[in-house]
């Protein structure tokens, strides 16, 4: 099979899972245990990573923005600038990588062993279905955690920016709240928590597959946990992409 055909259809099946887990959420039995022990798991690897790499994402961001907006003689706008800069794109880009390169290569990594040691098609004999029985309660708990964290890193974030603002560059408390009180508003929040739950399900769902297709004994477990880090983060890019398009045409914003 030629390179495109097989991209065509490594794509489609991934269509079709991706189906297949949407018609799972609303089967029942809920999976809570499942759902609770691998929402936990992926907090727990996600949460420090998370904080750390963002109080240097805010930072930069201010320093980048402060000096510009020096030069463009606009100080009183550094404040709005930063926030919502971590707000609207810094915090769900960093709470997806962290989510991918953490928890979905643990997800992939686990179904992975699991494919080479035949226990999904063990699960399938016993008439228990693996997308239902594992692949539903990690995407609702990597959408859960992601949705979470990323207030977290947003909350990090604008704080390292403040600081660094204040007292790197000398800016004044007062207006670097009130600009953003004066161009802030709800949507820009609701929208970063929009694009970490878009991007929370994609990382799962890539992983899940990646890793329910391995093939080729423990280096294919590696082969698909690479894959799947490559392919979500190229995902992630384009679904931000999208989702800001679409916020740009839908949400007037403060100011214009």
């Amino acid at each position: 099979m030629s390179v495109p055909a097989a991209a065509v259809r490594n794509t489609g099946e991934f269509f079709a899972f991706c189906l297949d887990t949407l018609r799972g959420l609303g089967r029942r039995p809920v999976q809570v245990r499942e759902f609770v022990q691998q929402a936990w798991f992926i907090s727990s690897v996600s949460i420090l990573p998370a904080a750390l790499v963002a109080i240097p994402f805010g930072a930069v961001i201010a320093l980048q923005l402060g000096s510009l907006v020096r030069q463009l003689g606009a100080q009183s706008f550094t404040g709005a600038a930063s926030v919502l800069a971590v707000v609207r794109e810094a915090g769900p880009i960093v709470t997806a990588l962290i989510i991918a390169g953490a928890g979905g290569s643990a997800i992939c990594a686990d179904l992975g062993a699991r494919k080479i040691r035949e226990e999904l098609d063990a699960m399938q004999v016993l008439g228990i279905d693996p997308i239902h029985r594992l692949v539903v309660p990690r995407v609702l708990a990597s959408m859960l955690v992601a949705v979470l964290l990323n207030g977290l890193v947003s909350v990090v974030g604008v704080t390292g920016g403040y600081a660094f603002n204040v007292v790197l560059q000398g800016g004044t408390p007062g207006a670097y709240l009130a600009s953003f009180q004066a161009l802030g508003q709800l949507p820009d929040l609701l929208v970063g928590e929009i694009k970490a739950l878009l991007f929370g399900a994609a990382a799962a769902l890539v992983a899940s597959h990646q890793g329910m297709t391995a093939k080729g004994g423990p280096k294919g477990v590696g082969d698909a946990v690479n894959r799947s880090v490559v392919i979500t983060f190229m995902l992630l890019f384009a679904l931000n992409f999208v989702v800001t398009a679409v916020y740009f045409q839908v949400v007037p914003q403060k100011g214009s």
